[in-house]
């Protein structure tokens, strides 16, 4: 399967720039396999298609305000700083990206906060935006910490070419996220309502949480032709036992086992015995999935509508059968659905 396999022209307009009014009423779209059908619903009509005993895998990730704007010493110049991970806690060294790029070296401080009650030291270069910052801040760890909050924005993806706004703190977050460490929101799961999430637990689907920590790296370009030569950044997964017990038990009764979400999808597919049961783990994966590729747990999957070439796109249409899923897109833009972050959904039973 190649990169162009995936190129498509996707409308400036459909790429959606704000969410739905109401997390659970953006549009969705289902694809069945076996019948070859496409439906067009509403998301909060997903309830129909499970019943008790089903299983929805969720990714309890929480995203930080990533983003933050300092000034470079001496010369003032504005630097986005976009904190990617943390190195060392009791250093306080993070992994981050710079922008401009050019006008940062090693030795160089930037300086945070309207009265610069945070500094950083650009300690080492990693990749050509990449570098390695200590914060040197007089305080606790907790209170560190708490500075990142208060002077860190909420991460929206560049393609959405706005500035952050009140509503975003509060959408760009999944209502199950718990446990913080994302770069980037599991977008499947932003279509989730409590009153949904409620309806479907009085039905009697289960829910299992995992973790997916979601790096940049989902999001990077694929830049060579040949798909098994591309390479996943490496992102923090966690699948607890009673989860993995939970899936299991389904799995074994026939029951639909519905990944919520890319992320979902990668970190089981990460975790997989060989006799075909989920196993409880703790660590990291690079799993990158593109067709043809065999599933070992998922019978379905909910996951958004992603930009031409995107790793997303591939694994979605590896899940959905890649004939099946580029016609049902092409439909997606006839019919004027929403792509991206905060675009609409797509079930693939």
């Amino acid at each position: 399967m190649k990169l162009s396999n995936f190129e498509f022209e996707l409308p400036e307009e459909l790429l959606a720039k704000y969410p739905a009014d109401h997390r659970d009423e953006s549009r969705l779209m289902v694809l069945n396999r076996k019948e070859g059908t496409i439906e067009h619903k509403v998301f909060k009509d997903v309830i129909n298609y499970f019943d008790e005993g089903d299983v929805l895998m969720l990714n309890n990730t929480k995203v930080f305000p990533a983003r933050m704007f300092g000034n470079k010493e001496k010369t003032g110049a504005r630097i986005e700083v976009f904190l990617l991970r943390e190195l060392n806690a009791e250093n306080r060294l993070w992994d981050v990206l710079v922008d401009p790029a050019r006008k940062i070296r090693i030795g160089n401080k930037l300086f945070f906060g309207e009265d610069d009650s945070l500094v950083a030291e650009v300690i080492d270069n990693t990749t050509s935006r990449g570098r390695t910052l200590r914060f040197l801040f007089d305080g606790s760890y907790e209170e560190f910490r708490e500075k990142l909050l208060e002077l860190g924005q909420t991460p929206l993806p560049k393609e959405m070419n706005r500035e952050v706004e009140p509503i975003d703190e509060e959408r760009y977050q999944t209502i199950f996220a718990k446990n913080e460490g994302a770069v980037a929101a599991p977008t499947a799961g932003l279509h989730f309502s409590k009153h949904l999430l409620k309806r479907l637990e009085i039905k009697g689907v289960d829910f299992a949480e995992m973790t997916l920590h979601v790096g940049l790296g989902t999001f990077s370009d694929v830049e060579v032709e040949d798909l098994s030569k591309h390479k996943m950044d490496s992102e923090q997964i966690v699948i607890p036992q009673n989860s993995a017990d939970m899936i299991n038990k389904a799995k074994a009764e026939k029951r639909r086992v519905c990944a919520v979400g890319t992320t979902v999808m990668r970190t089981i597919e990460s975790s997989v015995s060989s006799n075909q049961q989920l196993n409880a783990y703790s660590g990291w994966t690079n799993k990158f999935i593109f067709p043809p590729h065999d599933f070992s747990i998922a019978n379905a999957m909910i996951t958004n509508f992603h930009p031409p070439k995107s790793t997303l796109l591939m694994q979605a249409a590896a899940f959905g059968g890649y004939d099946f899923v580029m016609e049902a897109y092409k439909e997606a833009i006839k019919e004027g659905y929403k792509f991206s972050t905060y675009g609409d959904a797509m079930l693939i039973i």
